[in-house]
């Protein structure tokens, strides 16, 4: 009796990866990281901007490492040019505020700060980097944070509040223009609903929010249904309508 013959299926094609950044150490460093990873490969090393965007454009990676302090073309300088050919995670030693702010404008994936992730943690970011799930260290997260907040104080100033956008657009556009003290205490939220209130009104899905705050998404889910019940909605339309004051 003669067995079927089944053929066995092709291995998933490593994650291809471009690191750049102007310290040799540094690239030697991440590159031998990586590689030791069955599943990842560095197909390319560039020590600026303009090497990035050339290799990018020549090797198809599935995600870019890019520093942000470069000479010649600086990361922030060659982003723009990068996301239109991977996914790219900032990976640096920059921690101002403006810079993590900037970067997600400009359409970063991810933004690291080296000495607040260990190498575990690093490897899994460029995994979830190519699905599509954000990583941030908590000096990024928390200059996530700070402008959802300023965009708070400036709201109180305002006399009128648009109505909210769509919650389609992309979180490097998002410019949160929210009332988190006003909310806070009219519908008794905690500091951390609050928080967590302000990433949905300003479009962050449960994944992104999860990423931005370091907690699990199941997490984020039982604060967003404590959140609906104090709120009285269902949606998160709905919620983001009545946290911004537009009923």
């Amino acid at each position: 009796m003669t067995h079927p013959h089944f053929p066995t299926p092709a291995p998933a094609r490593p994650l291809r990866v471009v690191v750049a950044d102007d310290n040799p150490v540094v690239r030697a460093g991440l590159t031998a990281l990586l590689t030791g990873r069955s599943d990842i490969t560095v197909v390319a090393e560039a020590a600026d901007g303009q090497e990035a965007y050339e290799a990018a454009l020549r090797h198809h990676p599935d995600v870019v490492l890019l520093d942000v302090q470069m000479p010649g073309v600086d990361g922030l300088t060659a982003l723009p040019y990068l996301v239109d050919l991977a996914p790219v995670m900032m990976l640096t030693y920059s921690r101002e505020s403006a810079t993590v702010e900037e970067a997600l404008r400009k359409g970063a994936n991810g933004y690291l700060v080296h000495g607040e992730f260990t190498a575990a943690q690093l490897v899994d970011a460029v995994r979830d980097i190519r699905q599509g799930k954000p990583h941030f260290t908590p000096t990024a997260a928390d200059a996530l944070l700070s402008q959802l907040r300023r965009g708070a104080d400036s709201q109180q100033h305002t006399e009128s509040v648009p109505p909210p956008r769509e919650f389609s657009e992309p979180l490097s556009q998002v410019q949160p223009n929210v009332g988190e003290s006003s909310g806070r205490v009219r519908y008794q939220l905690s500091a951390r609903e609050a928080e967590i209130m302000n990433l949905i009104a300003s479009g962050m899905t449960n994944q992104q929010i999860a990423a931005a705050c370091f907690i699990s998404e199941k997490t984020v889910k039982n604060h967003i249904n404590r959140i609906f019940a104090k709120l009285h909605s269902t949606t998160r339309a709905q919620a983001a309508a009545k946290w911004l004051g537009v009923n």
